[in-house]
């Protein structure tokens, strides 16, 4: 752990970088001991990812200083920043499915002996390795592609540490994590401590940089707003420093008691081959929340209604009509929109530009020359309400930030004027100032009549956001909770320590 008399083990002062004459990072100072958690918070754009790929050798500095435990040091490339004891756990991870843990552990640097692979070296090796962070359940021969994500980032973890990383930069790491998984990184982070090992959490989730550090950084604009102890800081302080302004509140109003109108989306014993049979009621002008564990339906609930994987059994009304939904270009002629949780794999065209990309819908279902027809009208109108952020609608999509880029998906969607919105996961990886943005477009969404169904795995935002909660546990709806439950509430129904009539309203 950390000692007084010792020097950081990452110390960087007064770090520059700029693109094209533009300066995304200005006279930055950030140290990391070890055993600590160091994190680094700010809006998208606040320079977090530059910094972190000057640390990690991906980009050099144009101005400051490196050092490592008090020596200077210069990274050209990524494999120096590796060698130098410096491993970076992306959100996205680096790893190859078909591939065993071991393997992907010790990928482009296998042990050898007489001229072939030392297998049973690289398997005792890694096994020694996972058994060093508590990890005994993963098995050195198991192909990666067999394990669940949260075991998947401990094998990337498990790389850094084979090359014997004493910092560890972590981007996101829950992002792609269901709730109960997020426990399991904290208590491996809390393991990598003990061990001495400096971590620096990049995270847009406060309660997570709350939970885990001891030394917060805010970037703002490519600077370092301030640098505090997490005991002296609170999320309201954070937040000011994030965005330069007062958030008074995260979610906006929810909608009056009894504000709701009539039932637009009913589903009456719905089922398929994950969901036993539903009985749901979605009303216009609310927001429903539905929460649960990794794997419990939910969004197997959301693919069913679009389409992706239908119903086989039961019905689904739209105002109160019959409808068969087999296929999602079905459900968009149906007045059904899907903001899908994985943006970049499911709902972005990544090699598209903003308007190809908010056009899509559109292209599915109405003739290509109604759409370049909306081109000039509608979907630019409806990209200029939303605020997107971009150099101009012919940009490629891949370049926007999260928030913008999900902001481009609801512009999408408000162009076909639909009836019923299905939100799985909406604000993942994407900033505060962002996040209350989605907030309020999809209050906005709600207030103009919409019927709109929100999962979340933030349990602030399920509750902040809904109207009323439906929790599902084993593929159907446990119970049901009114607006402002507790998480205990929510939880207690998750996991099935409590049942709806056991929960207080």
């Amino acid at each position: 752990m950390q000692q007084a008399s010792e020097p950081p083990l990452l110390r960087m002062r007064g770090v520059g970088k700029a693109f094209f004459g533009v300066r995304v990072l200005d006279d930055v100072d950030l140290d990391l001991h070890p055993g600590q958690v160091h994190a680094l918070v700010g809006e998208n754009g606040a320079g977090k990812s530059t910094l972190m790929k000057i640390a990690s050798g991906v980009y050099q500095p144009d101005a400051g200083t490196l050092e490592l435990s008090g020596r200077a040091v210069t990274l050209p490339d990524p494999r120096a920043a590796q060698a130098a004891g410096i491993g970076i756990i992306h959100q996205e991870f680096n790893l190859l499915p078909e591939r065993t843990v071991a393997e992907n552990v010790f990928l482009g640097r296998e042990p050898m002996r007489r001229g072939l692979v030392d297998r049973r070296a690289m398997h005792d090796r890694t096994a020694e390795l996972l058994a060093g962070i508590g990890e005994t359940a993963i098995a050195p021969q198991t192909r990666v592609g067999r394990l669940g994500v949260a075991q998947q980032q401990v094998v990337e973890i498990v790389k850094a540490l084979a090359l014997d990383a004493r910092v560890l930069i972590m981007d996101e790491p829950t992002a792609a994590l269901a709730e109960h998984e997020v426990e399991l990184l904290y208590a491996l982070v809390r393991r990598l401590q003990q061990r001495g090992i400096g971590i620096l959490y990049v995270s847009h989730r406060l309660t997570e940089v709350f939970d885990l550090s001891g030394r917060i950084t805010v970037l703002k604009d490519g600077r370092r707003v301030t640098t505090l102890d997490t005991a002296e800081a609170t999320a309201d302080t954070l937040v000011r420093h994030m965005v330069g302004r007062e958030l008074s509140h995260y979610y906006p109003e929810r909608a009056a008691p009894g504000g709701a109108g009539a039932a637009r989306l009913r589903l009456s014993a719905a089922g398929n081959g994950r969901l036993r049979p539903v009985d749901l009621e979605l009303r216009s002008g609310e927001v429903l929340g539905v929460g649960g564990l990794q794997g419990s339906g939910r969004s197997a609930l959301a693919r069913a209604v679009f389409g992706v994987d239908g119903f086989r059994t039961g019905q689904l009304l739209l105002d109160g009509v019959p409808v068969r939904v087999r296929s999602p270009r079905q459900a968009v002629r149906a007045g059904i929109a899907y903001v899908t949780e994985d943006r970049k794999g499911e709902g972005l065209a990544l090699s598209q530009s903003v308007l190809d990309n908010a056009l899509l819908a559109q292209h599915a279902v109405r003739p290509r020359w109604f759409a370049r027809t909306a081109r000039a009208t509608t979907v630019r109108e409806l990209l200029d309400a939303v605020e997107v952020h971009a150099a101009g609608t012919g940009q490629e999509i891949r370049y926007l930030s999260g928030g913008n880029q999900q902001k481009v998906i609801l512009a999408r969607w408000l162009a076909m004027k639909p009836r019923v919105l299905l939100f799985d996961e909406p604000t993942r990886g994407i900033d505060v100032g962002a996040k209350a943005a989605i907030h309020d477009l999809i209050r906005k969404l709600a207030d103009d009549g919409a019927a709109v169904l929100m999962i979340s795995s933030e349990l602030p935002e399920l509750i902040g956001m809904s109207d009323r909660i439906v929790v599902m546990r084993d593929g159907a709806i446990a119970g049901e909770l009114p607006a402002g439950s507790s998480e205990e509430a929510v939880m207690g129904l998750a996991t099935g320590a409590a049942t709806s009539t056991e929960v207080p309203a």
